[in-house]
């Protein structure tokens, strides 16, 4: 307590990392689906909303692909 410190935090440089990662990921050197914990349709979308927002059913990241 009270030892002075300082934490500053900002945001990431998408545009820098973007496509090194994605190029990553098409070769399989990295495999980001550990990340999506729900995936979902677009009509479920305000529910998983709501279990995001809530912190339910251990929502991290949800996938609604197009035309599911």
């Amino acid at each position: 307590m009270n030892k002075g410190l300082t934490i500053k935090t900002g945001q990431t440089h998408v545009q820098a990392y973007t496509k090194p990662l994605l190029a990553k990921i098409i070769e399989g050197e990295i495999d980001p689906s550990f990340v999506v914990t729900h995936p979902a349709s677009l009509e479920d979308a305000p529910e998983m909303y709501q279990k995001f927002r809530d912190k339910e059913a251990g929502v991290i990241k949800v996938v609604m692909p197009p035309g599911r």
